[in-house]
């Protein structure tokens, strides 16, 4: 008898040779979800917990080849856009979507590492503005990216979702806007703003140094929208698992930063 059709997602990123971040998270992800994951590296770091130390790009002929590849063969229900190092990239990123036109797609403007590593060159940044924003389901930037892409600081829960229209009128179809940099309180308060107004969702700070949280956050989602979650239903549910993950992460490396859990969170909020 032939096996049940399996729902596959498709993230394009870079890679963490330390296993916490990146497309190796993204994987980690996809697994917890009951999502077959595929891959397309678009950069490759050296990296663990302590930081980033170096980035090589591979040509982009091999990364159209690898994307073409997973659309060739597999019934992808969203893909998930991580970390794409230059201006290039990019373009090359942007045609592909055009070309294949995913049901879903999930924006994690990756630019600064939590060590504070720039991971998008400075060039990179129009290009994401005007070519992946508006084909994007959903982005997800933390506070930092915000400001980056917006060109503002952003300091209260008033500016968060003032930050949110912003970008909403800069073309985005969604924003899920991440608030754990607003050091205000003893929660965390994200943002998802689209056509239908905003929605809040708050979770207790957790006195945690962490990796791989954005990384897994859109991963989630975009585990979630591909098996048919509605976008608020896939973002509350991601963040479920987010913040079940860094309650139950782990210390790999030789300094505090935390990884997060993958499997229990999944087994403990039912992901998959």
């Amino acid at each position: 008898m032939a096996a049940a059709s399996v729902v596959s997602a498709l993230t394009i990123a870079g890679s963490d040779s330390g296993g916490g971040a990146g497309i190796q998270a993204d994987l980690k992800t996809f697994a917890a979800h009951g999502v077959h994951g595929l891959s397309a590296l678009a950069a490759l770091t050296a990296q663990h917990t302590r930081g980033v130390t170096a980035v090589e790009v591979p040509p982009l002929a091999f990364l159209r080849a690898q994307v073409d590849a997973c659309f060739e063969d597999f019934d992808i229900g969203a893909v998930k856009l991580g970390m794409l190092a230059n201006a290039e990239v990019i373009d090359t990123v942007a045609g592909l979507l055009r070309q294949y036109r995913p049901r879903w797609l999930v924006l994690d403007p990756v630019m600064v590492a939590t060590s504070g590593a720039r991971l998008l060159q400075s060039d990179a940044l129009q290009a994401l503005r005007t070519q992946l924003l508006p084909l994007a389901s959903v982005i997800t930037p933390n506070l930092p990216e915000a400001e980056l892409l917006l060109g503002r600081s952003i300091e209260s829960h008033a500016q968060m979702r003032e930050a949110a229209g912003a970008l909403l009128d800069a073309g985005a179809a969604a924003v899920y806007l991440k608030g754990g940099h607003l050091a205000v309180g003893d929660e965390v308060v994200d943002l998802l703003a689209d056509a239908d107004g905003v929605h809040e969702t708050r979770r207790p700070r957790l006195p945690l140094d962490a990796h791989g949280t954005g990384c897994t956050l859109a991963s989630a989602i975009a585990a979630n929208l591909g098996r048919g979650l509605g976008l608020r239903e896939a973002c509350v549910a991601a963040s479920d698992y987010v913040h079940e993950a860094l309650k139950r992460g782990y210390r790999p490396g030789r300094s505090e930063v935390v990884v997060l859990d993958h499997f229990g969170a999944g087994h403990a909020t039912g992901a998959g």
